[in-house]
């Protein structure tokens, strides 16, 4: 396995520091092997990168990613597999009144 690295750029006056957290945790029993960091960035950011290489914008798609996707492109890096794009993302809560 190689070691993977993942970075989180997370808008904290938006409290996407939850967001953060929980995709934090979910990688962390997928790859043990993982390192995780997170920190402060943007407003209206969540943007993740491997190994230096960015694999999802929340200010270019306005949604967070699907942590599951996430989770299995980083298991992926950890077995020698290319880094691509992620295309799956959470469902954007709208309500219209």
């Amino acid at each position: 396995m190689s070691d993977v690295r993942i970075d989180v750029e997370y808008c904290g006056s938006c409290g996407h520091r939850t967001q953060f957290i929980d995709l934090a945790t979910l990688l962390r029993k997928a790859v043990p092997n993982v390192k995780i960091s997170g920190t402060e960035g943007r407003q209206a950011s969540f943007e993740v990168k491997i190994n230096d290489q960015l694999v999802y914008s929340k200010l270019q798609t306005m949604a967070f990613p699907d942590f599951e996707a996430v989770s299995d492109l980083a298991k992926a890096v950890s077995h020698g597999m290319p880094i691509k794009k992620i295309e799956g993302q959470q469902p954007i809560d709208c309500a219209i009144s």
